[in-house]
């Protein structure tokens, strides 16, 4: 049985790693379509991003979640990542609607300096490999216990 697979790797992107990992554990895991709304979502400060490793002085959000944050330059970037993600499966022949992401890694890039004056102040810059399989829904076959008519 082979699996089809589709990836994007977006390198050195100007987003702050710590809110790549965060937003990251959120969508990790879910299908494309789930992943894209939710992140939207996210640019529309319906729904906030917990924050379950980067948490120290980040207030609390309404709902289920204690600390928690709307970042908008990452959902953005990552939502593009998603796009191209979408794009790269559609060109391999694969069903969109079936794709889920396995796997979304974020690594931290090097980091130049500022020109000028603020030479001091490092910029922030991440890499993001974001890996998507087709899963079909599997039919489970139904047993007919021994004994029963």
């Amino acid at each position: 049985m082979t699996t089809l697979q589709a990836s994007v790797q977006g390198k050195d992107l100007p987003i702050s790693t710590k809110h790549a990992i965060e937003i990251c554990n959120f969508i990790k895991g879910k299908s494309l379509q789930q992943s894209k709304r939710m992140l939207q979502e996210v640019m529309d400060k319906k729904i906030a991003v917990p924050f379950k490793i980067f948490k120290r002085n980040v207030g609390h959000k309404p709902g289920a979640m204690a600390a928690g944050r709307y970042p908008y330059k990452a959902s953005y970037t990552i939502l593009k990542l998603l796009n191209s993600l979408e794009a790269n499966a559609e060109n391999k022949g694969m069903n969109i609607g079936n794709l889920h992401l396995t796997m979304i890694m974020p690594n931290r890039a090097p980091r130049p300096f500022h020109a000028g004056r603020h030479r001091g102040i490092k910029m922030h810059r991440t890499h993001i490999k974001i890996v998507a399989e087709e899963r079909t829904k599997e039919v489970k076959k139904e047993t007919k216990k021994e004994g029963t008519k």
